[in-house]
């Protein structure tokens, strides 16, 4: 698998490169240390959107993320979609490539959503050959995002953190922590948030996902169309005050609002990050 180069710079602070975006960025190329495209809109598009993309990745890094690996389906691994998706990140020279810890659909059907994992040792075994598979045809290390849930199994023997912990032991693989998602799941399965963080090996941690999502009252829907919360905001600052590092995205696909209102938000991280940083300099974490 190819390491990243010792003389890539950080990649910092990034934002999820959309559509409507796309003629702003090349403009007036903002102050964003990466973008990260969904991969499955690039890789097999041409034309215009293509061409604005490979635009954009001479001047910016470039992360790939995908939403139809189905790393957990008992489907076939499709071999034809993995060399694609390589090409792609070739063409590119994408920094990461991730996806998501789940499965889309089972019989070649493809339910366009991210269907959570029973947490059990057969569940981690099938995942964890799947991953050494991917990561040999990638030609690079895999990187896996925990996704929000709103049912679990009752099967489960092990909580997500530790499925998500051994996944990385047995596979080398690198995580993609997706901190609203934590919230979300944790208010969703009445679990506590922090624990979800302290069990994860955040030296393993390849980047973080910031996102806005929508409380229903009797649950909580990671829905990408709005502001981070405070509570996420203060989850991570738990993990900047650990390691302030790890490059951080944020996420909003719906309700699409201006660009500068997505800077104004990456602002906000950058804050946080700095914060906890200099918290962390002056003495370590602190509680609450």
């Amino acid at each position: 698998m190819t390491p990243p180069s010792a003389g890539e710079r950080p990649l910092g602070f990034g934002l999820g490169l959309r559509a409507p975006h796309m003629d702003h960025v090349r403009r007036h190329l903002p102050d964003v240390g990466f973008f990260e495209v969904i991969s499955e809109n690039f890789m097999d598009c041409g034309g215009g959107r293509r061409r604005a993309l490979d635009a954009i990745a001479d001047r910016y890094p470039i992360v790939l993320h995908g939403v139809s690996l189905s790393i957990g389906s008992t489907d076939p691994l499709d071999f034809g979609y993995l060399a694609r998706l390589r090409d792609l990140a070739d063409a590119v020279r994408a920094r990461l490539v991730s996806d998501h810890v789940c499965w889309t659909g089972v019989m070649g059907r493809n339910t366009h959503d991210l269907l959570p994992l029973p947490f059990t040792e057969a569940a981690l075994a099938h995942v964890a050959g799947r991953v050494r598979t991917v990561q040999d045809v990638l030609g690079r290390r895999l990187v896996l995002e925990n996704p929000s849930t709103y049912v679990g199994f009752t099967a489960s023997t092990m909580s997500e953190q530790e499925f998500m912990a051994r996944l990385v032991e047995d596979t080398g693989c690198g995580l993609l922590l997706d901190v609203n998602n934590v919230y979300v799941s944790a208010a969703n399965h009445d679990a506590d948030p922090v624990d979800y963080l302290d069990a994860i090996p955040l030296d393993s941690v390849e980047q973080i996902h910031l996102a806005g999502h929508t409380d229903y009252g009797t649950h909580l829907i990671d829905t990408h169309d709005g502001p981070v919360t405070d509570e996420v905001w203060d989850l991570y600052r738990r993990v900047a005050e650990r390691r302030a590092d790890i490059p951080t995205l944020l996420e909003w696909d719906d309700k699409l609002p201006g660009f500068p209102v997505l800077e104004a938000e990456l602002g906000k991280a950058r804050n946080v990050a700095g914060k906890a940083r200099q918290t962390s300099m002056a003495g370590g974490r602190r509680d609450g």
